[in-house]
């Protein structure tokens, strides 16, 4: 994936040199089809000849791209703050009460959601005064819809979030598919009212509790798992432990860096 963006970024790099190379001989006089042709092959030859120009190009089309989408999220964050962070419909554990939030995006059926729940559990063990948010953002597949419809009607039978908690560990690190069957099981397992669980589970607070999930997603510019908001920063991916306090820290104390 990441080398075809690289590849994509290469040949937007090439076309902006050549346009921008082009007005700026148009903007001196007029060339006829051969100059210009001519003005192009000469263009072309000094960047065979200094392949290292269109590295700088890249690297900063991704760094002026990356403070783009900064911004972005950050504007989302600030206009959806209440609703992303203090929503009815979401699971809060941690310290309900702490100075810092971090919001999860994640899908049970997501490999790298699998390998991040260790960091985040570790960030709650070691963090007592951080408090967070879960969000089901099911975006592999009919199962992982399942699987996060299970997860909300739990939810909505055990307000103070540990069945939840519990399920969500299980489910998330366990082997093979998540999906309803697995999904049901998993919430048996945590002593979940099973009666009321299958009535939940296909009513509209469930799925209103979902789309809301996916429409702050969507705002926010998230596109896959796991993906996290700390303080007013949208982070993408699997990040690691360090990064993820990093951020927490930084919120806490106010600065891009602490």
């Amino acid at each position: 994936m990441l080398t075809r963006l690289r590849i994509f970024a290469a040949a937007a790099a090439l076309a902006v040199i050549f346009a921008l190379a082009a007005h700026g001989a148009a903007r001196a006089q007029t060339f006829n089809e051969a100059q210009r042709a001519e003005i192009g092959r000469i263009v072309k030859d000094y960047l065979l000849a200094n392949p290292e120009l269109l590295q700088e190009v890249i690297a900063e089309l991704e760094k002026r791209q990356q403070a783009s989408d900064q911004e972005k999220g950050k504007a989302a964050v600030e206009r959806l703050g209440d609703l992303l962070f203090n929503s009815p419909r979401q699971v809060v554990a941690g310290n309900v009460n702490g100075d810092v939030t971090i919001v999860e995006f994640f899908d049970y059926n997501c490999g790298f959601c699998k390998r991040a729940l260790g960091d985040l559990t570790e960030l709650m063990k070691t963090d007592p005064k951080l408090r967070v948010v879960f969000k089901e953002f099911p975006v592999l597949g009919q199962a992982s819809v399942e699987a996060a419809q299970v997860a909300v009607a739990l939810s909505l039978q055990d307000k103070g979030g540990k069945k939840y908690l519990d399920f969500h560990h299980k489910l998330l690190s366990g082997r093979g598919q998540a999906d309803r069957a697995r999904a049901l099981a998993v919430a048996k397992e945590v002593g979940a009212d099973m009666a009321r669980l299958e009535r939940d589970f296909a009513g509209a607070e469930v799925r209103a509790t979902i789309e809301e999930s996916l429409k702050l997603a969507e705002a926010l510019g998230i596109n896959g798992t796991p993906s996290y908001v700390v303080g007013k920063d949208v982070v993408v991916g699997a990040v690691g432990l360090a990064a993820l306090r990093g951020k927490v820290n930084a919120a806490r104390c106010g600065q891009a860096v602490c």
